[in-house]
């Protein structure tokens, strides 16, 4: 029971999630259209006075959504972490259970297949939940997202080639979590110019296969994105 309602909160959270990624990219399209302001472009000329091409009090709220936005992202997807965690270690006491009492007649335990062996042995952190409302298990991939798009500048090389606010990266080229990310990251790109990198991605509980070139463009880097490490 308690592992149905841990289930049930998780697919819950998942769609919350989504809600708020959906508003994330909604905020950032508005503030990132030709003639806006950006997310962090000054809000007053080169006189030092407000702007007149925009409506200020409007881009300084959403300024403020998009930040509350990201705090809210931050606490459900550790809440979401959290839940995994629980749904892993009731999975592979499951299994132990019911293979511990499986016997082949010999007095010895049937031995455990390789694949419940190899959801024991990956580590809580590593665990991702598929949106499978109608199975109580845990599915097993690669690795967890080790950073987010939470910043993506209109007509960027990133935005062009397929990326979004909100998206969660297990892999950018050969960079797959590990220490030192901030400067792997942007290292990573810079040995790639000009040169399709492959990403996986999460997007709304998907995941998806991307590539991205990062080039030359009319703004800062060669991406026009930024990533915060999860």
């Amino acid at each position: 029971m308690v592992a149905t309602n841990v289930k049930a909160e998780t697919m819950s959270l998942m769609d919350k999630r989504t809600a708020v990624e959906v508003e994330m990219n909604s905020i950032n399209a508005r503030l990132t259209q030709p003639g806006a302001p950006g997310l962090s472009g000054n809000l007053v000329d080169s006189e030092g006075f407000p702007r007149t091409d925009i409506d200020i009090p409007v881009v300084r709220s959403e300024r403020r959504r998009l930040a509350e936005l990201r705090n809210d992202h931050n606490e459900i997807t550790e809440k979401i972490n959290q839940n995994i965690q629980i749904l892993h270690a009731a999975r592979v006491g499951n299994k132990s259970a019911s293979f511990k009492s499986s016997d082949n007649g010999d007095g010895s335990d049937t031995q455990i297949s390789s694949t419940v062996d190899a959801v024991a042995s990956t580590p809580p952190q590593n665990i991702l939940l598929r949106h499978s409302p109608d199975s109580m298990d845990v599915d097993v991939l690669v690795s967890r997202p080790f950073a987010m798009v939470d910043e993506i500048a209109d007509a960027s090389p990133a935005a062009e080639d397929g990326l979004q606010l909100g998206d969660q990266i297990l892999k950018f080229g050969s960079v797959e979590a590990g220490d030192n990310l901030l400067q792997r990251l942007p290292s990573e790109a810079q040995s790639n110019v000009d040169r399709t990198v492959p990403v996986i991605i999460i997007r709304q509980g998907t995941v998806i296969n991307l590539t991205v070139t990062p080039r030359t463009w009319q703004g800062r880097g060669l991406m026009g994105c930024h990533f915060r490490i999860l």
